[in-house]
């Protein structure tokens, strides 16, 4: 059962690494713009930022049952800009940032994908135990132990994740996660995609 879990995750990461490969044209490909992390066309007519600890199951059920709805519909039609800003609860959170925004821009929306498809798995246990799960994470994705050192001791990093956090607060009053804000409009909660699809319906026209 061990290893079957893990050939999944490394077919997540295989998947992931297809996608971004592929042509321009199919898909709108993730970058940085500025602290963001960006996936989709930048003349969109809609943009939303979600603002998601890691930790967070109610952000995790997002990522599930969600996001990939919304990208498939909007994002890789050219309609929604989707702009990914931690807020991480938690130290383990921070951590979790600090190593998917090491991972680059490329492959930052495939790190978050894996810990927040394996969130119930790598955050049980102890702290210790959590990170050990986490670095183990990262080493599937192709990252090496000295790399994921070296980034958990970078405070530029670390100050890039809690400047988000910190942006969050001062300009959309954001408290708990997940928050939205669609074209400026804060939404609390996670939506279902019907609800968002209702949000969404009179901007895209």
């Amino acid at each position: 059962m061990k290893n079957q879990h893990i050939s999944t995750i490394f077919a997540f990461f295989a998947a992931f690494a297809a996608f971004v490969s592929a042509p321009a044209q199919a898909q709108q490909s993730p970058r940085a713009e500025g602290l963001d992390f960006v996936v989709g066309a930048a003349n969109a007519p809609v943009t939303i930022i979600e603002y998601a600890s890691i930790t967070c199951p109610h952000c995790a059920r997002f990522h599930a049952d969600v996001l990939p709805r919304l990208k498939e519909k909007y994002v890789e039609t050219g309609k929604v800009r989707f702009v990914f800003r931690d807020f991480p609860l938690d130290r383990l959170a921070l951590n979790a940032a600090m190593i998917a925004r090491c991972s680059g821009p490329e492959r930052y929306f495939t790190y978050l994908d894996v810990f927040f498809a394996e969130q119930a798995n790598w955050t049980r246990g102890s702290a210790e135990q959590a990170m050990t799960a986490l670095r183990r994470l990262a080493r599937t994705g192709g990252m090496s132990e000295p790399a994921i050192d070296a980034c958990l001791a970078n405070v530029e990093i670390q100050n890039a994740v809690l400047t988000q956090a910190m942006t969050g607060e001062r300009e959309h009053r954001v408290q708990a996660t997940p928050t939205l804000v669609v074209n400026g409009q804060v939404q609390r909660g996670a939506p279902t995609f019907e609800e968002l699809e209702r949000i969404l319906a009179p901007l895209v026209k």
